[in-house]
């Protein structure tokens, strides 16, 4: 018994077609659901070196729980020394218990949908890669946001320039000689700190930089060199007793172009020794100084790229020292949550991130202003 089967012409492309077209699938060939494979090597984003966690005192992670929580932190108390002669009545002195606050009043979030067709579609466990993702877009927003308020500077928006002076004290200043942006106004440097240069035009504007020549004796009467700012913050520093171990200086890749084609005869001991960048960490030390370099410093107006040596007071990067008791920090992921999305077929995962910040001492941060000369 033979068994006739009837042919057809149906080819393979036309049983492909016969699944319905999905939409908003555009990555998968014709909006099928056909079998693409994702492959296992991840394009992975560059991703900028975060310092905050590296230079600020984050003795109080984990004591925040909700958004407007407020850690109160107990300055160290002065004592007053006095002479003693014999017979003189002791008068012991009454301690003062002041303290300021921290105000856990940051918050950002991130959220993002998984839809199952995606998912089952991809080799990689990308709820993870996203989740990773964002995680480090946090920490990014976090580690911009902190650097320009102990530089004084209040950042417009995620990854712009454009950044305006900060005129807003978060809790209370921690020196009552500290200005709205809780800095010291003798603790910052502009054109006008540096005798030598003598190009007309306002001591406020931003320093010009370059790199002295190679065999250079004589001061440069137009601009500043880089290591000449380094000195100059360190000399502020030493003036307010600030312990030589735990510096810190965080610079933008402008000044550390520039600095590195100055010519040094301390260039070997001062940065043989760095290795690899890690969190930013470029120079292990340079004049007693840990040197990070990072894209999330301020940037006024077109930024510190704004070559000339005169005139530049609305574009100008800063660059930031300090001790890492300068400043303390206050920051937890609150809330990370996964939840079916009730309108599709599609998980949604989101999360919160709360911080607070507050300059502890003022006198242990100096801020200057530069651009490219």
């Amino acid at each position: 018994m033979s068994l006739c089967l009837a042919t057809s012409q149906t080819s393979k492309e036309d049983i492909i077609m016969a699944f319905t077209t999905a939409a908003g699938y555009g990555n998968l060939p014709n909006g099928n659901f056909s079998p693409v494979i994702y492959s296992k090597k991840v394009q992975l984003a560059f991703r900028k070196s975060t310092v905050v966690g590296d230079i600020t005192n984050s003795d109080y992670f984990g004591e925040i729980s909700a958004q407007g929580d407020t850690v109160k932190i107990i300055k160290e108390p002065e004592i007053s020394v006095s002479a003693y002669a014999r017979g003189t009545t002791v008068t012991a002195q009454d301690l003062d218990d002041e303290d300021f606050s921290l105000v856990v009043d940051k918050a950002n979030y991130f959220a993002f949908k998984m839809d199952d067709i995606e998912e089952a579609h991809s080799h990689v466990n990308f709820m993870q890669l996203a989740t990773d993702r964002a995680a480090y877009r946090l920490a990014d927003q976090y580690d911009q946001e902190v650097l320009g308020y102990l530089s004084g500077y209040k950042q417009s928006s995620l990854h712009t320039a454009s950044d305006t002076v900060n005129a807003t004290v978060s809790g209370t200043v921690a020196v009552s000689t500290a200005g709205t942006d809780e800095l010291l106004s003798s603790m910052k440097l502009n054109k006008g700190s540096f005798g030598n240069i003598t190009t007309s035009s306002a001591g406020a504007h931003s320093i010009p930089v370059a790199a002295r020549l190679p065999g250079a004796t004589a001061l440069p009467t137009a601009t500043a060199s880089p290591l000449m700012v380094i000195s100059r913050m360190a000399r502020l520093l030493d003036q307010q007793q600030v312990d030589t171990a735990g510096r810190w200086l965080v610079i933008d890749p402008v000044f550390m172009e520039i600095l590195r084609d100055e010519d040094s005869r301390l260039h070997n001991a001062d940065f043989g020794a760095s290795g690899s960048i890690r969190n930013g960490l470029a120079v292990s030390n340079l004049g007693g100084f840990r040197v990070y370099v990072s894209s999330n410093l301020p940037a006024v107006g077109t930024g510190p790229g704004t070559t000339g040596t005169t005139n530049q007071i609305a574009n100008y990067g800063v660059i930031v020292a300090g001790h890492d008791s300068a400043i303390a920090t206050a920051e937890q992921i609150n809330k990370t949550e996964t939840y079916r999305d009730p309108d599709s077929f599609a998980d949604i995962v989101r999360g919160m991130h709360l911080y607070g910040r507050k300059i502890l001492r003022p006198e242990a941060i100096t801020v200057a202003q530069y651009n490219a000369a």
